[in-house]
């Protein structure tokens, strides 16, 4: 039978029987009777065509087709939260800004990066969400996300509608406590050899370019600790477990916040930094500042 047209109130009350597992809690949860969720959560599966739940053991589970459309109602009402949110806000005449920020790159830097925002003549609303980069894709392509401030760049295909947005660069250096830059900081980087090293994990951008200079300057580290979340290796760094490598821009902030002192530059390693977008012309004016930001923000 072909859908002709779905009815959200009905849509909803799928959802909630699939989150309870069952009609009867369902029904409770709503405050409505049971007759009344069990006959249109029917009339939703008759429109639709499809069996959307079924029963396994004591509990109702989505079916194939109900798990699908499962995933498009919990989008469908997200957006509608969404919708209700902004519209809110626009009452009080404040933008509404959601960011998705990649746990490789630089809290600090993320933070500068946002500044920019706050420019703007409207006041700003900042939601920011930290999320593993390919959670934050599906989300931007969903219009879940602004933007996605992270520190690798995608290309775009028919498939999936996201656009790179270079922001700038910096180039590295290599920072540790105190004691650890007096002892490893002469003969820099032969001296590195042996050196207890915290690193990004292998899925990360820069750690190839990572691995990469220290073959070129043929020095073998001790790698004590590898991490997704670059602001855990920081934390680390801070409690003298190993030298870690960060944007030369931020030496003041990490002096300041890690009492960490540079060891030793790493000119021709940089890491570039990117906002990525579901359209090739961005309408937002928060994410318009950020993308304007002055570039001084990367240098050392």
């Amino acid at each position: 039978m072909k859908a002709t047209g779905i009815n959200f109130r009905h849509l909803y009350f799928f959802r909630v029987v699939a989150a309870e597992g069952s009609v009867t809690r369902a029904a409770e949860r709503l405050g409505l009777a049971i007759q009344t969720v069990s006959t249109q959560l029917a009339a939703l599966e008759q429109s639709l065509g499809k069996s959307l739940l079924t029963q396994q053991g004591r509990r109702l589970v989505p079916t194939d087709a109900g798990r699908v459309a499962l995933t498009y109602a919990e989008q469908i009402f997200e957006l509608g939260d969404r919708m209700q949110e902004a519209l809110n806000e626009a009452d009080v005449g404040r933008t509404r800004l959601t960011v998705g920020i990649s746990d490789s790159l630089p809290k600090l830097i993320a933070n500068r990066l946002l500044q920019a925002a706050f420019g703007i003549d409207a006041p700003v609303k900042l939601i920011c969400v930290e999320r593993e980069f390919e959670t934050l894709l599906a989300d931007l392509a969903l219009h879940k996300l602004d933007v996605v401030l992270t520190d690798r760049t995608v290309r775009a295909t028919a498939s999936l509608r996201v656009f790179s947005h270079l922001l700038g660069e910096s180039e590295m250096m290599l920072f540790g406590t105190a004691p650890l830059a007096r002892k490893y900081g002469r003969n820099f980087p032969r001296s590195l050899t042996g050196a207890p090293m915290l690193l990004p994990t292998r899925n990360n951008a820069l750690r190839g370019r990572i691995d990469e200079w220290l073959l070129k300057h043929e020095v073998r580290p001790d790698i004590v600790g590898e991490f997704e979340d670059n602001a855990m290796l920081n934390t680390f760094g801070r409690d003298g477990r190993g030298l870690f490598f960060a944007p030369a821009g931020l030496e003041q902030d990490l002096r300041g916040q890690f009492n960490a002192v540079p060891v030793g530059g790493a000119p021709e390693l940089r890491e570039q930094f990117y906002a990525l977008s579901s359209e090739r012309r961005i309408r937002h004016p928060a994410v318009e500042a950020i993308l304007t930001a002055n570039s001084g923000l990367f240098a050392a």
